[in-house]
């Protein structure tokens, strides 16, 4: 027994999921979407050439079984990602009614959701007037801008310069149970923005919206605007102890890194490091350096999914799976003698599907530091069951151990 490792490539799904025909990108259900295959069929074929060239290049994530759990997950080829597999690997399937952030962490961390989201309709006004009035109340405003689905950077740049003009925040919503605030940093504030999600959360968390998420950005109308890395998601607790509550309460150390404090409200938790997904990957190549002998370290990689899955920005998303191959093969290296570092996903986002939301997809495990060899298909919530195993502590919910 060592030290574990639980790091997700947020987004990175692996097409298959049985299920995928109930859930919808506009009217179009995600039947046939896969991220990854997608992806490197398209730089295949010459159509990813924007910031890189030629087939998708992954080789440590392949050595670890990548392709081979794409194959087998969805029968889908995958072109530049045939090699043979170093690692454990197979590919997990959600139960959870959900195909965003807190269904999938929880439900990897050993929780399935017990109930349905609340989802805003696709309409405008999206929102209840009353919840729209709180909102406003809680900005200390006569109104909102938005009221609506949109894409966030979308929503920014038609509305920056009105909010800016009114004061008014924009508020937004998706496919996702999320209530979303945009504010500029500096002319709206970005702790007045922060204060207004923390006034709404309650209410919003009594409805089942998973999510308050504050989307901070700034620039100028004749410059344009741009989000910032202070991003900070104001999310539900989960109802009952989870992989980190777990890990924390056999009196061993909790870290995370990226949105997880965010996500599971900072709930057996010791320490959190945030920042660009560059800084993110700088701070896991420390805790491999510092972590304790039996702590978990868990990790969150989120441009995948916000920079370029909902962008639906082919060449975006190639890149930034190549940078983070070159990325964890030095990580890799710094494993030491009985660690395990598991790599998986929480849900789809399909560059190349229709629309601008997460799809329904299953997700790789691929599996370093505990030989090699097929896992086939498990459930989300055996990764945290397995992660128990390796800890030597024991697990809650209903994950079985696939070690």
């Amino acid at each position: 027994m060592s030290r574990a490792f639980l790091v997700v490539m947020d987004s990175v799904g692996i097409g298959g999921a049985p299920d995928a025909d109930q859930f919808f990108n506009g009217d179009v259900p995600d039947t046939g979407a896969n991220t990854l295959a997608h992806i490197a069929q398209a730089c295949a074929e010459g159509r990813a050439e924007e910031g890189r060239t030629g087939p998708l290049h992954l080789p440590n994530l392949d050595a670890l079984g990548l392709g081979a759990a794409v194959r087998l997950a969805s029968g889908e080829t995958t072109p530049g990602l045939d090699a043979e597999p170093a690692g454990l690997w197979g590919y997990a399937r959600e139960h959870s009614p959900g195909k965003d952030t807190p269904s999938g962490h929880w439900e990897l961390a050993g929780l399935p959701v017990p109930w349905d989201w609340h989802y805003f309709p696709n309409t405008v006004p999206a929102f209840p007037a009353e919840l729209s009035r709180a909102a406003a109340e809680a900005a200390g405003t006569e109104g909102i801008l938005g009221d609506c689905h949109a894409s966030g950077t979308a929503i920014i740049a038609e509305l920056g310069a009105e909010h800016m003009r009114t004061g008014w925040p924009i508020c937004y919503t998706s496919a996702d149970s999320v209530f979303q605030i945009a504010a500029h940093e500096e002319s709206f504030g970005l702790e007045r923005m922060l204060d207004m999600c923390r006034a709404l959360a309650p209410r919003l968390h009594k409805m089942k919206v998973g999510r308050v998420i504050a989307r901070p950005f700034v620039g100028t109308p004749e410059t344009g605007f741009e989000r910032t890395t202070n991003r900070k998601d104001f999310a539900i607790l989960p109802p009952a102890p989870v992989l980190t509550n777990w890990v924390q309460d056999a009196g061993r150390r909790v870290h995370a890194v990226g949105k997880i404090g965010d996500i599971f409200s900072m709930q057996g938790i010791d320490t959190l490091r945030k920042g660009s997904d560059a800084q993110l990957m700088q701070h896991l190549s420390d805790l491999m350096d510092e972590a304790e002998e039996c702590s978990l370290t868990f990790a969150n990689f989120v441009e995948f999914d916000s920079l370029y899955g909902h962008r639906r920005d082919i060449s975006g998303y190639a890149r930034a799976l190549e940078w983070f191959d070159r990325e964890i093969g030095d990580i890799l290296k710094k494993l030491h003698p009985g660690d395990l570092l598991l790599l998986t996903a929480d849900h789809g986002n399909d560059p190349s599907w229709t629309g601008t939301d997460h799809t329904r997809e299953q997700v790789p495990v691929l599996i370093a530091g505990q030989g090699a060899g097929q896992i086939g298909q498990v459930d989300f919530a055996d990764i945290a069951a397995s992660i128990a195993h390796h800890l030597n502590i024991p697990a809650q919910g209903p994950g079985r151990n696939f070690l």
